[in-house]
């Protein structure tokens, strides 16, 4: 196995562990046992612990980008689900990852690894202003695309830890969500502010 092969194998290891248990939780030993190597190799990729557990959860948020990146053809709606649903499938794929990285006080969290979610953040609300055919977005709908995120990581949150709305009807409530802060917002716009009308 190459090197890169193999370091990769470590951090599969970790995430399949996470998948059943916090990433603080989560030992040396228990990589090493999952992935059916030795300690002194564990160490000969990674410094320490710390350092597999951000690279595990760049995984997490690299993933979260690529569900982004799937948009279908089609009217905005179509196209802004079919980006949820990437995102849905993601956070539920690495859960224990996902809730790890967005908790308040999580010990994983670090500088890095807050950077990475910025960049999720940032490529969602890029991805809306394409979807929604707007060139420069104002201030207050940007801010509104910001707020969105925000309530979609709230949402995804709580649902993987409760599981109390069904995933299929996930995805549409969301984006329901978007269209009705996005009517709101064009009720605000000042007239001539660049940005989308009530009912887009």
């Amino acid at each position: 196995m190459s090197p890169q092969a193999r370091r990769d194998d470590l951090i599969r290891a970790a995430l399949d562990l996470f998948g059943s248990r916090a990433p603080e939780l989560v030992t040396v030993d228990d990589i090493v046992g999952r992935a059916e190597v030795s300690r002194p190799l564990f160490y000969r990729y990674f410094a320490n612990l710390r350092e597999l557990q951000v690279e595990a959860l760049r995984t997490v948020t690299d993933g979260l980008i690529d569900g982004l990146a799937g948009l279908e053809e089609g009217p905005p709606e179509v196209r802004l689900r079919a980006a949820v649903r990437g995102l849905i499938d993601v956070a539920d794929h690495y859960r224990a990852g996902y809730i790890a990285l967005l908790r308040s006080g999580s010990v994983i969290a670090t500088s890095e690894t807050d950077a990475a979610i910025d960049e999720v953040r940032n490529r969602a609300v890029a991805l809306i202003v394409d979807a929604l055919g707007v060139t420069e977005p104002s201030p207050l709908l940007s801010l509104t695309l910001r707020c969105w995120t925000a309530v979609v990581e709230g949402a995804l949150l709580s649902w993987l830890q409760e599981r109390t709305v069904p995933r299929e009807s996930l995805d549409g409530w969301l984006v329901d969500q978007l269209t009705a802060m996005l009517g709101a917002t064009a009720q605000h716009e000042p007239a001539g502010t660049t940005g989308v009308t009530a009912g887009s």
